[in-house]
This record gives structure tokens, sequence and C-alpha cells, in this order.
């Protein structure tokens, strides 16, 4: 058995070991840690400082960048109103008759000629009636020759007084009579023509089909749609135009107008301005006209600008400014030393981009070399 003293001789050695032991796990779980503050970067700066005087405020002005000067220029000012594209000439052709459609010769986008065929309907019963009516025009015809036949014995018998003035009369209205009769024929033969024409729909005009809107074997009743088509060399722009926009304006003047879809820009001419107002928007419908690119379509999207008063604009260079999360900044030049800016910007102009807030005309602002900077195209 162990005695007490030796007991008592071992207690601090086990106690040196535990606290060892302790020293040890405490050191491991530090290094443990540095290591991964180590290897998540925490020792290193979260924001690299340029050494480029450009980007660190209160340094000198750097002589090796262009600069470029905040400038005040006066441009022209417009505004703009969204208009549709539409012909001048448009037609709705329908049926005049009752009848089935027997064909239909031309699909949606097709060019057509004025005259040419669209539709042919059914005009059997039609044609049945037209030989009525010029059966009876050829009986009415018959009995006007038999009464013109009448009337010349009865005037030579009147001559040689073998008849009284009263037949020779009668003889007169039979005549005349007759001749109502024929001519009343003749008229409807050529009312059962004019609706057996109907029965082939033309084109009323040199032009281009819209949309066809029956097929054959469909029964049309007169008044029914068959198709729309429009003129496509005479097209126009129709825009609403707020009422105290539509007031500078006159029949006559030149406006601005463009075509997104086809980026075309012209000068088109003010045809129409329609003289009432819409009641819901306090607007006016303004006509405009002008060349018509290829590849123009009925209801495409459009713009016409209205010249307003001059305008002073506050324009910085584009290259200038760099977009740096949701803020537009730049190096501004004060004194011996630049500082960097943020600012509020507008719209992307020719001379440069226009400035809301943040610089003052005259100011100087650095072009850096390696930075083609924010772009006219970015807004």
């Amino acid at each position: 058995m162990t005695s007490v003293a030796e007991r008592d001789a071992g207690t601090p050695r086990r106690g040196v070991r535990l606290l060892l032991g302790s020293a040890l796990a405490a050191l491991s779980t530090v290094g443990i840690v540095v290591l991964m503050m180590v290897l998540a970067g925490a020792f290193e700066p979260k924001v690299k400082v340029a050494r480029s005087g450009g980007d660190v405020r209160g340094a000198a002005a750097p002589v090796d960048r262009r600069l470029g000067v905040v400038k005040r220029v006066r441009r022209p000012r417009q505004e703009s109103a969204v208009g549709t594209i539409r012909a001048v000439y448009e037609a709705v052709v329908a049926s005049k008759i009752l009848a089935r459609v027997e064909q239909v010769q031309v699909k949606a986008g097709q060019e057509v000629k004025q005259g040419d065929v669209l539709v042919v309907l059914d005009k059997a019963d039609l044609k049945s009636r037209n030989e009525q009516a010029t059966s009876g025009e050829a009986s009415a015809r018959a009995k006007y020759d038999q009464a013109e036949t009448e009337f010349g014995r009865a005037q030579r018998l009147a001559a040689r007084a073998s008849i009284t003035q009263s037949e020779l009369d009668q003889a007169n209205t039979a005549l005349k009579s007759a001749k109502a009769e024929w001519d009343r024929a003749r008229q409807a033969v050529e009312e059962t023509r004019i609706v057996e024409a109907y029965a082939t729909v033309r084109a009323p005009m040199s032009g281009r089909v819209v949309d066809k809107k029956v097929n054959a074997g469909d029964t049309v009743v007169p008044g029914q749609m068959l198709l729309t088509m429009y003129d496509p060399g005479r097209m126009q722009m129709v825009a609403t135009v707020r009422e105290s926009l539509a007031l500078r304006l006159k029949v006559g003047q030149q406006v601005p107008a463009r075509l997104d879809a086809l980026e075309h820009v012209c000068q088109a001419v003010v045809s129409e301005i329609v003289p009432e107002a819409q009641a819901e928007s306090r607007s006016f419908q303004v006509k405009v006209t002008g060349p018509c690119p290829p590849n123009v379509y009925s209801g495409m999207f459009g713009r016409i600008f209205i010249p307003l008063e001059d305008e002073d604009v506050l324009i910085v260079p584009a290259g200038a400014v760099r977009r740096v999360g949701q803020l537009d900044e730049l190096d501004v030049v004060e004194g011996a030393a630049i500082s960097r800016r943020a600012v509020q910007l507008g719209r992307t102009l020719d001379e440069g981009l226009e400035v809301l807030s943040g610089l003052e005309e005259g100011e100087q602002v650095v072009l850096p070399k390696d930075s083609p900077g924010r772009s006219a195209g970015g807004r």
C-alpha cells in the first residue's frame, strides 16, 4: 500500500501536469482562432488605399492626367409626345350581299393593286335572278315593238279618217306604257348585273392587306367586314399631345419625329390638329407626316418632339464620372489638391452628362487615362 507521504509527494506533480495540459489546450485553441482569422483576411485592409493622388482626399493634384471643365451650355428644350403610326388611307372591305364565301385569294401582309380580286362569294342565285330579269326585258321589248307597230298603223288609219282620235290616243298610250315597261325591265337587268358583281370583291385601292376576317365556307351578311387594308406609301403619326403643348403647334409646322424600333429620325410636318380635346386626358390628337423609312407598319410606336424655350444646362464630361454602387462620383480639383465628390446626374446629352447637384460652373474634374468613365449609353 502507498503511504501517506508518497501520496502527498505525487499531488504536486499531477497538478503540474494538469496545468501544462490546460496551457497547451489553450494555446492550441488560440492558434486555431488566429489561423482562421488569417485565412479570412482579418488582418488585411478591407479597402486598399490607392497610392494614386486622384483617389485620396486632400492629395496633390496629379500632373499626368487630363482635366475637364464643368460648363454651362444653352440648348433648345423640347418635350416629347408619344404617337402611333397610322395610314393616311385605310379601307375596310365589307360584303354587300348575303352569300357564302367561296374563295379568299389574299392573306395578311400581301400587297395588292386596285381592282385585284380579294374574295369570291357564291353567286348562283344572283346569276339566276339576272337571267330572269333578262327574260323579262326581252318580253318587255317585244311588247314595245308590238305597241310601236300598232301605233304606226293607227296613225295611217287616222290619216285616212278610218279611226277616231280616241282610238289613236289609245294606241299612243299603249306605246308609252310599253316603252316604260321596257325601260323598267332594262333597269332590272342592270340592277341584277350590279348585284351579281358584288359577289366578286375587288381591292378599292392599291395597298397592303392588314388582316382577313373570313375564310372559305363562311356565310357573310351585308355590312360584314371581310378584310382591312391600307396604303403603305402614305403613312402618318397620330400623337396625343396635352393641351398646353398643342397650343404651340400649327398646321404646316415642322417638328422632329422618331421611330424607336427603326431608330429613324426625321423632320415631320404637322398635317392636322383635331379641334377637339379628349375629356379624359385633356389632350389633342396631332397628326404629322414625313418621309417613311422601309419596313414601317401601321401601329408602330413613335414620338414627336415639341420645341419649347431654350434652357441652361450644367454639363460635366462623361469620362470623369464613375459609378460606385448606387452613387455617381468624380474627382474635383480644389486648389492644389483633389477631392472625391458625389454628384446627382440627369440626362445624357451630346455635350456630356447633365449635372443636377454637386458641382458648380467652372470647376475642374479629373479625366483618368486608364478609365473610360461613365459612358453616355449607360443612362
